[in-house]
């Protein structure tokens, strides 16, 4: 399924690699930092918490627009205008931490910046992608892309931003801008033009035209859009899930601080797992089965999460939930940017980002209430039921005719063109 061994990821891939990873470790840095920048000035929760609120924001409002702007212009120029942009920001920010002339005002708007930025980036790349590595190697290109991530965000980023924020608070934020700096460096090397087809650029519609002409396309491909909104669904149960994990792991579990910590580092040792052999896991078991195992993975997560008082098993249910995670991406990345014609690449992209941060947007706030108001294991019981639920629901969706042919068809657009290459 993932094609011939003969054809490899070039340096192009490499460079785009190694600028998103870099990319991810000082956003992964800075996400530490931030947090206990604001606490070291104020121990009022709203205060504290608006941080996260100010991270997300930039998701919702801007990754409609952002996705038609990415349909609009060449992809790796806009990344690189974008990482220069995020380095002036954290430079300014840098230095009024030196001088002690920041705020926490400042903080926010340079993490809003920072994290619009980061949307169209996101969707810039994933968009620019298909046009960087042969078609038969987009799953390992994208499990690549997510191990990084993972690696650098999710094993490295957080103790080493802790550690650097101890030795002076400017440090992180002034990392984070070199690490934006080696990106734009890194996309501007890769050689060629990254373009969607014409027709879509010019300006010559409304940014809300164009914004509904990739939202009608994405529902009217059934697969991809069940796909989307699955993501969106099972986002809300995970974050709801997650969101009050701490209190399951202290209360339930009975661990403290190191304990907890050790769950989400189980979560992401799968993830790196899952994204260094997935693709020959995918072409082992099919795209199809791939789907429908990590369905019912994710309902047992939220089933383990509910029932069980085993530290042990939790561990081992947050890591087989890491090694899916990092499979569904690569298996639904893959799939979208298959199926979705050039011209579209960056609204359906950017259409699938904002319906999954909406899901993470009122997981996060409804996991506390749900917790609070029947109980520390609601959340998971919900989880659970809802998992089952669009199983049964999307078994069919995923059959091994319809995902076989998504991967052996061209995208459907008859003026869709690649991007060239120089």
């Amino acid at each position: 399924m993932t094609g011939t061994t003969g054809e490899r990821l070039d340096g192009r891939f490499a460079r785009l690699w190694a600028a998103s990873t870099m990319s991810a470790l000082g956003s992964g840095m800075a996400t530490v930092a931030a947090p206990l920048f604001v606490a070291a000035r104020t121990d009022d929760p709203l205060t504290v918490s608006a941080a996260s609120a100010v991270a997300w924001l930039p998701w919702l409002l801007f990754a409609l627009p952002g996705g038609v702007l990415v349909d609009r212009v060449d992809r790796r120029r806009l990344m690189v205008v974008i990482d220069w942009v995020r380095v002036a920001a954290l430079a300014v920010l840098t230095a009024a931490i030196v001088i002690g002339r920041a705020g926490v005002a400042l903080l926010y708007a340079v993490l809003f910046v920072v994290n619009a930025g980061e949307v169209v980036f996101r969707a810039a790349g994933q968009a620019m992608l298909p046009a960087v590595v042969p078609r038969s190697r987009l799953e390992r290109a994208n499990g690549w892309l997510g191990g990084g991530t993972t690696l650098t965000q999710g094993m490295i980023a957080g103790p080493l931003g802790g550690f650097l924020f101890v030795l002076a608070a400017s440090i992180p934020f002034g990392v984070n801008a070199g690490t934006y700096a080696l990106s734009a460096v890194l996309v501007g090397l890769i050689g060629g033009a990254y373009r969607g087809a014409p027709g879509t650029g010019g300006g010559r519609r409304s940014v809300r035209a164009e914004v509904v002409e990739g939202f009608r396309w994405l529902l009217s491909q059934r697969l991809l859009r069940t796909m989307t909104f699955l993501i969106g669904l099972l986002n809300l149960t995970l974050t709801a899930a997650i969101a009050v994990l701490v209190l399951l792991a202290t209360q339930r579990l009975g661990l403290g601080s190191v304990g907890y910590g050790v769950l989400f580092t189980c979560m992401a040792v799968g993830g790196l797992l899952g994204s260094v052999v997935g693709d020959r896991l995918v072409a082992r078991i099919t795209a199809t089965w791939t789907i429908r195992i990590g369905l019912l993975i994710e309902a047992g997560l939220h089933l383990a999460l509910a029932a069980s008082r085993s530290a042990v098993v939790i561990a081992v249910a947050l890591f087989a939930f890491g090694v899916h995670g990092a499979l569904w991406n690569m298996v639904s990345n893959s799939l979208r940017q298959r199926l979705t014609p050039a011209a579209l690449q960056g609204r359906v992209g950017s259409t699938t980002l904002f319906i999954a941060a909406g899901g993470n947007c009122l997981g996060a706030l409804l996991g506390g209430v749900v917790a609070a108001r029947f109980g520390l294991t609601a959340p998971y019981w919900v989880g659970f039921v809802v998992a089952v639920a669009v199983t049964a629901v999307t078994w069919r969706v995923f059959d091994r005719a319809t995902v076989a042919a998504a991967y052996a068809e061209p995208a459907p657009a008859p003026d869709d063109r690649p991007a060239t290459v120089a």
